[in-house]
């Protein structure tokens, strides 16, 4: 393991990979800390044996400390990619305890310009755009939008938020009997792999994709054994929530918390099943309501493209679009070239379908 503890980057003395009760400490000092941004989170992306532990704690002269999740793909060197977090585990960025100004990030970035890694990720969470943002001229920024639902009023005022739509379809669903459960132990978690199943053909259809490509393209970006492994470490805080119509599983979300903070995660379902019956709309409402009962003050309703159908569908919960940016630094541009091949590969798809 590389471990390099007190050494002085600039204003600031670094360690990494960061000692777990440091990093807690930390956690425990930032009120926007994210259940993603936890050394928990970190671990269940490790499991997967794919990265190592990279993370950095930053500590300055006047008591500020930093800590930036960050895994590694390879040992450290010209063939390492650092992130913060690769694609599919959502927003990492920097945990803060003190107070953060841009000198606090001029050298977090500069510390991160001397490492000889290919790629450097870091994904900033939404509030963080004024000082993290402002990366230096080699990091490009990649725009993303997260959906957030505010709690601090209590679940009334969340309720008054709700489009009308919204409301009439989490009445129809009540008529309808739903019935709804919820798993903290991990116990359901082969149900939502069945609707993710499902899930992928639905996808591929509106792709038109290869249902054997797609297979694979999803199996790859989530495990089935990534939410076992996740429910497993995060205990209570995962719940993997259920609706049954007609004693049928019909749909399924997977939200997790830390602290004040409430994330929607993974969601899947079996569309013929869940969508006469408004099934889903049941689901974000009982998690928001069970989030305002644990005194969460956001529900993080994941990243959506502006303007996209699924965006309209998460404002008419009362989500606001705020901005979560990817500062990015590449010695070579491979993601833009994977970038471009992808979009080549489905345009090839569809016009073959047509």
């Amino acid at each position: 393991m590389h471990t390099r503890s007190g050494v002085r980057t600039g204003p600031a003395r670094v360690t990494t990979p960061v000692p777990r009760d440091l990093w807690w400490e930390v956690a425990a000092g930032d009120p926007d800390c994210r259940v993603t941004q936890t050394p928990t989170w970190l671990d269940c992306l490790c499991a997967e044996g794919h990265h190592r532990d990279a993370s950095r704690l930053y500590e300055f002269d006047d008591g500020t400390r930093v800590v930036l999740p960050l895994t590694g793909t390879h040992r450290p060197g010209p063939l390492d990619a650092l992130e913060s977090w690769p694609g599919g585990w959502g927003i990492g960025g920097p945990v803060v305890q003190g107070d953060a100004g841009a000198g606090t990030a001029r050298a977090v970035y500069a510390d991160l310009l001397r490492e000889p890694a290919f790629r450097v990720g870091l994904r900033l969470r939404p509030g963080d755009g004024d000082i993290w943002a402002a990366a230096p001229a080699a990091f490009r920024t990649r725009p993303h939008t997260t959906q957030v639902v505010d709690l601090t009023g209590g679940i009334d005022a969340v309720r008054r938020g709700y489009h009308s739509q919204v409301r009439r379809d989490v009445r129809r669903a009540e008529r309808m009997d739903v019935e709804v459960e919820v798993d903290r132990t991990g116990r359901l978690a082969p149900v939502f792999h069945g609707l993710y199943e499902k899930s992928i053909e639905r996808w591929a259809g509106r792709q038109h994709e290869p249902l054997a490509l797609a297979r694979l393209r999803r199996r790859r970006d989530f495990p089935e054994s990534r939410l076992a492994t996740v429910a497993e470490r995060l205990g209570e805080s995962c719940a993997i929530w259920v609706a049954w119509y007609q004693g049928m599983p019909c749909a399924s979300i997977v939200v997790l918390r830390h602290a004040r903070h409430a994330k929607y995660w993974r969601g899947a379902m079996d569309r013929e099943l869940a969508h006469p019956c408004r099934a889903n709309a049941l689901l974000h409402h009982l998690a928001i309501e069970d989030a305002c009962a644990a005194g969460c003050d956001r529900y993080d309703m994941g990243d959506s493209a502006p303007g996209s159908s699924l965006a309209h569908y998460k404002a008419n919960f009362g989500a606001a679009s705020l901005s979560s940016p990817l500062c990015l630094r590449e010695r070579l541009p491979l993601s833009a070239a994977e970038h471009a091949l992808r979009e080549t590969v489905k345009r090839v798809i569809r016009f073959q379908d047509a």
